[in-house]
């Protein structure tokens, strides 16, 4: 199936989603379209990218979050093909890693600051001037446990989650009374490609995997926040396996 074509007389809501082509991303962008909105969908990897978006009759926008140029080139793309600004922005790109302090690495310092940090701010700077002129947008960030809870061992991932969490705590304040909404979703352990590297079950000190949050679970709970009234607005919403 080739890509949609620029549509402007559209009437389904519109979503655009990053980091969508493995776990939380991509399971929340083929909810968000089972829900009935439209769905671009960002990430590096252009053939899954394709894949899914054909998949969910969307749109296919390749984006390095960690990259400015590359991330206003996705919003350009973004308005280009569907002749608005989106109604949701799912920030959920990420990578992952383990270390103490005393051994974390520069490389995955840097990484983590740039795609789990970085990538979710230039995300939000590129979207909100259009929420804020239109008075109304819905902006979701994915971030941790680890955002909220000292884990030790998260070195890399938790600075850059509990930077994340400060930047989404200033975000509300600068919010109040636009119309614009912001939610920090912050799951627990879930079980992504992520882990793949790590291999928790072999480690006493991490949740196996079958013990962790699925995908869906997560991605159940962007469709909950994106369902509520325009006038309900959830600030943080903390996902457990129970």
């Amino acid at each position: 199936m080739a890509e949609l074509k620029p549509n402007r007389e559209r009437e389904e809501a519109c979503a655009l989603v990053t980091g969508a082509t493995r776990g939380i991303g991509r399971a929340a962008a083929r909810a968000l379209r089972a829900s009935g909105m439209q769905v671009a969908v960002a990430a590096r990897r252009e053939d899954p990218l394709r894949e899914l978006a054909d998949e969910l009759e969307g749109w296919a926008i390749p984006c390095d979050v960690s990259d400015p140029g590359s991330v206003e080139r996705m919003f350009a793309r973004f308005l280009e093909l569907a002749g608005r600004a989106p109604d949701l922005v799912l920030s959920s790109a990420g990578v992952f890693s383990l270390s103490e302090a005393s051994d974390v690495s520069t490389e995955a310092l840097e990484a983590s600051l740039a795609v789990n940090l970085k990538g979710g701010i230039l995300v939000a700077r590129s979207v909100l001037p259009h929420f804020l002129q239109r008075g109304s947008g819905l902006l979701i960030q994915v971030g941790s446990v680890a955002g909220r809870r000292p884990l030790p061992g998260n070195t890399a991932y938790g600075a850059a989650k509990y930077g994340l969490r400060g930047f989404h705590e200033i975000l509300l304040e600068e919010l109040r009374g636009t119309g614009v909404r912001a939610t920090l979703l912050e799951p627990a352990a879930t079980d992504t490609s992520l882990w793949d590297p790590i291999d928790p079950d072999s480690d006493p000190a991490l949740p196996d995997r079958s013990a962790m949050l699925r995908p869906e679970d997560v991605a159940e709970a962007v469709v909950f926040v994106a369902s509520r009234p325009a006038r309900v607005q959830i600030p943080v919403l903390a996902i457990e396996r129970v």
